[in-house]
């Protein structure tokens, strides 16, 4: 037995070949939304300085950065007194420069920079790639898993915003789910944090009230009072986050109490406008302003998106927002951005949860030829060729074994469609073809085949 049995790190999946066909039909969902919309597709390197990741998603987002370990002897630099100490925030510096991506956003900020020269304005991307995050493994979390991210860098026109919302509606659409997309801005909430009287704690405060789904209304205000928001300013929050009615109501409300906070009143300002855009996109998800939502990223400046299922209690499976001036950070400022990103591994939980995935994706190949032999096969590889050429996946099982365990195989397999050819089809020029769902078979030209197999 090996000392080592074989295993993968928590929070990490293997994916065998079911799995990756729902995923890839996730994936190339989400791309053809992608590029019917004008964005094109980039890639970043799965690894980025940790300079460039640092101090962007907040304290909380810091703490779960994968760092690499510089190569060689990476303990030669580390002051003899840090040695000593052995504490590992202030040793991390010395030992690790690298580290895996938290998001697809802030490598696609520093891209920007890095090719600005190259690049037409405004740039519309799309990149769906893997990305890292050192949190707890559990249901819906993972330490490793992807993105497919949109976004349009170098405009500050909300139409973007519009269209965004739309791509989200479209996807899901196609996906058959069934989603309620939650909205906010950035600056409302910076608003709501100067109205109570702690403008300087607006991290404090979103931080606390991104948690009211998970942990309640009296556990928030426990945490905001640990943060030293004010009993008062608490009293004065409450109301404001738990507004009724429909949309324009909850922001005409808003608009009462923040009539006074300049910031705010752009920011609803920009909410209405959001809106009026998404009636002409014509989004048919339901779209629901809400004064909670928050999202922990620090770079969002405005428009905030979050999206849950209505099929699954699952969490967030797609979120963005605006940021003004993320690329600022590498030297290039005053360039904006808005973007979304789908969580493609909480889509596919919902989707196998709701058993929506079609079930011809489950398939590769259409149609398999049996081996009776030397002769046989070389037929049937004939006609397999031609087939291939017309688009229709076909194999021939390798071994000539006999005829239950070739449609064993087919049947583990999902193939739809088996040929058998035999020494009187090849004499003939007929084929055998087997429905493997019905069990019934028929005798049919080549022709008659190939018209058949055109058909599905």
């Amino acid at each position: 037995m090996s000392k080592y049995p074989a295993s993968i790190p928590k929070g990490t999946r293997d994916f065998g070949p079911k799995e990756m066909q729902r995923r890839n039909f996730i994936f190339d969902t989400i791309r053809r939304v992608f590029q019917l919309y004008g964005y094109q597709p980039i890639e970043t390197p799965a690894m980025e300085n940790l300079q460039t990741l640092l101090g962007k998603y907040g304290e909380e987002g810091d703490k779960l950065l994968f760092r690499i370990l510089n190569s060689g002897n990476y303990l030669q630099d580390i002051p003899e007194e840090l040695l000593h100490e052995a504490n590992p925030q202030k040793i991390l510096p010395y030992i690790a420069e690298k580290g895996l991506r938290y998001d697809l956003t802030v490598p696609f900020a520093r891209f920007v920079v890095q090719h600005h020269n190259e690049l037409t304005f405004p740039f519309k991307r799309f990149q769906i790639q893997p990305v890292w995050r050192a949190d707890r493994p559990q249901k819906g979390r993972y330490r490793e898993f992807y993105q497919c991210d949109a976004d349009v860098i170098g405009s500050k026109s909300l139409i973007n915003e519009g269209e965004l919302i739309k791509m989200i509606d479209e996807v899901f659409s196609r996906l058959n789910l069934k989603v309620s997309i939650r909205l906010n801005n950035r600056k409302i909430l910076a608003g709501i944090a100067e109205y109570i009287g702690h403008a300087n704690q607006l991290i404090d405060i979103t931080t606390s009230i991104d948690k009211l789904d998970k942990i309640g209304p009296e556990e928030v205000n426990t945490e905001l009072s640990k943060r030293g928001i004010t009993d008062e300013a608490i009293e004065k929050l409450n109301p404001l986050l738990f507004l009724e009615g429909d949309n324009t109501i909850k922001l005409k409300k808003l608009e009462s109490y923040l009539d006074k906070v300049p910031i705010a009143l752009d920011g609803i300002n920009e909410m209405f406008a959001v809106l009026k855009y998404v009636m002409s996109f014509e989004v048919s998800s339901q779209i629901i302003f809400d004064p909670t939502l928050a999202r922990g990223l620090n770079y969002y400046t405005g428009t905030i998106i979050e999206v849950i299922s209505l099929d699954a209690d699952i969490g967030s499976i797609c979120g963005g927002g605006r940021y003004d001036d993320l690329t600022g950070i590498f030297g290039l400022p005053d360039v904006s951005g808005v973007g979304i990103s789908f969580g493609a591994d909480r889509i596919y939980d919902v989707m196998e949860q709701t058993n929506s995935f079609p079930e011809q994706i489950s398939t590769t190949t259409q149609v398999l030829f049996v081996n009776f032999g030397l002769r046989e096969a070389e037929f049937c590889i004939s006609l397999i060729s031609k087939l291939r050429a017309r688009g229709i996946s076909a194999e021939i099982y390798p071994e000539s074994s006999k005829l239950k365990k070739q449609l064993a195989y087919a049947n583990s397999n999902g193939i739809p469609y088996v040929v058998i050819v035999g020494e009187d089809e090849i004499n003939s020029s007929f084929v055998t073809l087997r429905n493997m769902t019905s069990g019934t078979q028929q005798k049919l030209t080549t022709e008659e085949f190939f018209e058949r197999m055109a058909k599905g």
